[in-house]
């Protein structure tokens, strides 16, 4: 069997960042859009909203480097957790457990990463990807 999501998209919003006893985790949106042509020939495009998750080391990373709007490569399986909303109703969440994000793009400088720069090894350009 096999659990894997492989996606290209922007960040809806700043990451948020989170220390636990296992170390850093830090969640973010990403969107995707599905764009075609419909029956008039009219381009029409859906955004597809996907809660991403990032454990350790990777995810110091992305909390240094990631912010709004920034184009990333995500690569991880599919996880559907349940817990509990104030209510005490049961809810579900199914999320992007990532086990690979690669920064597709340079970093703006903003105030939370005016010192920081994005390491030079990533493609800047979706083109350079051999698939």
């Amino acid at each position: 069997m096999l659990n894997k999501i492989t996606l290209i998209g922007r960040l809806g919003r700043d990451p948020e960042t989170r220390m636990t006893p296992a170390g850093a985790v830090v969640n973010f949106s990403l969107a995707t859009d599905d764009t075609w042509l419909d029956s008039q020939g009219q381009k029409q495009t859906r955004t597809e909203w996907h809660r991403v998750v990032v454990w350790g080391k990777q995810a110091e990373l992305c909390a240094k480097y990631l912010a709004r709007g920034r184009l990333v490569f995500v690569e991880g399986s599919l996880q559907t957790r349940k817990y509990q909303d104030n209510q005490g109703q049961e809810r579900s969440v199914t999320e992007v457990k990532a086990q690979r994000v690669l920064f597709l793009d340079r970093a703006a400088p903003s105030p939370q990463n005016a010192s920081a720069s994005v390491p030079e090894r990533f493609p800047t350009d979706v083109d350079e990807f051999p698939f």
